[in-house]
């Protein structure tokens, strides 16, 4: 073999394996590498300096030079290393960012809001009379009641005030016609939506609520989702339904918007701009007769008129949790100003956690087939309830297994809504608490809400009626309210949730430190790994060329001389 060919280091690495000195090859081919190595400081650590300084100085001298360099170089690497953690850290807590999207969205793109109105009036008088009721469970408790009425007043007592049975034992574990008794002395949809106009054309409400049932009882949504879209029917009871609302939306959903084939006139319905003529207008009524001052009360006192909420068509209204009041003879204006939030398609491969949303496929609910955070709240308090109580309010999503709550487990839900919202809390104390990490209702990854400004003012309806020559008729013993809803501007800025720490930012910030404390490149990660694992092979195939060339030199070949 011919010596030229190979570098030193080479040789006595050939030689260290010819000789079965392991360690020797090994330092051999460290050094090969400490000589080649384009990481900064590498050279100093094992190459030998044919200097005028190293031939006179001290002994010790050169060693102590080399510590100094492998000191700094792992002071260097140390740095480096928790410079990249920190990143590291960064990467994976925080890769995501909410920022405004480039554009403005027109409020044509989303639908306008879903309205739920519930009338504070729980059953009209000439049904149950619940002051007149609650005296007689106090005085002469049953001597004078009816079952009829015992039954209606046990229902209704599960959309008042819980201090209304206080001191009272009404004996009711399960309630399965709550619902029925509560729609027959409920307020019906006309008149206590008396008039609509929607987008400056008056109709019958009819045409446009539908009934919705709720915890505060028999309420009217407008543009709302049906069941058979929003929920899964097939999952439910069939004692009674949760949303009359028919209509379907095959050209919308929440995370895709409308479809671009979608007409003007579509549903559920939107609006082309803002301002109250392209809003809605309701004209609300309810009997003076029918008023009542102990079923709904406040810390301010009595409360008469109606419960408003905004939200998006997909979501189950939850009116006892966020509203709008608007009492009688009060006209209230709601200026609505959408905040939408979407997802960059480049989160979809990120964890939810990491991306801290769920797109709809993501999360299977039991009872809802679109997945937000209010269904998915919904879902959870109806779960925990069933846990703690048995039985569930009759308002929540339940099977055909699960009863209803009778009236004597007002108490028992209301405590379980209460424990629920301090399981948060015991969870950071006591892990076994994890009742509400279970539910994981992290928000969606594309939501819509409906931030309201709102401004009220006398309503002089008595005038309005007398200025347009309208006999009043049966509703002289009532009183009326105006609520008017619409966008405040006609586009909005949307938020969008996009990454702020990316694969590529990560591997750049950690070539950066690399580069700065090291002068390490991907290509100076090859060279180790081909010294650690291509290099000795080859070596080694070089030793074995050199012992046949040695066999052929000390044993040749025989010579076979030609017969003559």
């Amino acid at each position: 073999m011919d010596s030229r060919s190979v570098s030193n280091f080479e040789l006595k690495a050939i030689n260290a394996w010819d000789k079965r000195n392991f360690t020797r090859g090994i330092k051999s081919l460290f050094l090969e590498y400490c000589s080649n190595s384009t990481v900064h400081g590498i050279k100093y650590f094992g190459c030998k300096r044919r200097t005028l300084f190293e031939k006179y100085a001290p002994s010790g001298t050169v060693w102590l030079e080399r510590i100094w360099w492998i000191a700094t170089f792992l002071l260097s690497v140390y740095g480096c290393g928790r410079l990249i953690q920190n990143i590291y850290r960064k990467w994976e807590q925080t890769p995501v960012i909410v920022s405004f999207a480039e554009k403005t969205t027109p409020v044509w793109q989303i639908p306008f809001p879903a309205v739920t109105i519930c009338p504070e009036t729980k059953a009209r008088s000439m049904y149950l009379n619940i002051s007149e009721v609650y005296h007689q469970m106090n005085n002469t408790w049953r001597d004078e009641m009816t079952d009829e009425t015992y039954d209606r007043f046990r229902a209704v007592a599960q959309v008042c005030n819980a201090h209304i049975l206080l001191g009272i034992s009404l004996n009711q574990t399960t309630d399965p016609n709550c619902v029925e008794l509560l729609r027959n002395v409920s307020m019906p949809l006309y008149p206590a939506l008396f008039y609509c106009l929607w987008r400056n054309e008056g109709r019958q409400c009819s045409e446009f609520f539908t009934e919705t049932l709720t915890e505060e009882g028999i309420c009217f949504t407008f543009n709302a989702q049906s069941a058979e879209e929003m929920m899964r029917v097939d999952v439910l009871h069939s004692d009674y339904e949760y949303i009359s609302e028919k209509r379907e939306s095959p050209l919308w959903s929440l995370e895709k918007g409308y479809a671009e084939n979608t007409d003007l006139d579509t549903y559920p319905v939107r609006v082309l701009g803002a301002g109250a003529r392209a809003g809605l207008n309701v004209l609300l009524f309810l009997y003076e007769q029918d008023t009542d001052f102990i079923c709904r009360v406040s810390a301010a006192g009595p409360v008469q008129g109606f419960k408003i909420l905004l939200h998006t068509s997909s979501e189950y209204p939850q009116v006892s949790k966020q509203y709008y009041r608007v009492p009688l003879s009060q006209e209230v204006i709601i200026s609505v100003k959408p905040q939408m939030i979407t997802t960059s398609d480049g989160l979809r491969d990120y964890t939810p956690e990491r991306r801290q949303c769920f797109f709809n496929h993501e999360r299977h609910l039991k009872y809802f087939k679109v997945y937000t955070q209010q269904n998915c709240e919904l879902e959870c308090i109806t779960n925990f309830t069933l846990h703690k109580c048995g039985c569930v309010k009759f308002s929540m999503p339940r099977d055909n297994l699960t009863d209803v709550c009778g009236a004597s487990m007002i108490k028992c839900y209301n405590d379980a809504e209460d424990e629920l919202l301090e399981e948060d809390v015991k969870y950071i104390v006591d892990k076994s608490h994890d009742y509400r990490a279970k539910c994981n209702c992290l928000p969606a990854c594309t939501s819509v809400q409906y931030d309201a400004e709102i401004s009220q003012a006398d309503l002089d309806w008595k005038s309005l009626f007398a200025a347009f020559k309208q006999t009043l008729g049966d509703q002289g013993d009532g009183q009326f309210a105006r609520l008017t809803i619409y966008f405040k501007e006609t586009q909005f800025i949307t938020s969008k949730r996009s990454e702020l720490y990316g694969v590529t930012d990560f591997l750049a910030n950690c070539g950066g430190l690399l580069g700065l404390f090291m002068g390490v490149s991907l290509l100076s990660l090859a060279e180790l790994i081909y010294f650690c694992s291509i290099r000795p092979f080859t070596i080694l195939r070089a030793y074995r060329a050199k012992r046949r060339e040695s066999n052929v030199f000390f044993n040749p070949p025989p010579i076979i001389e030609k017969s003559k």
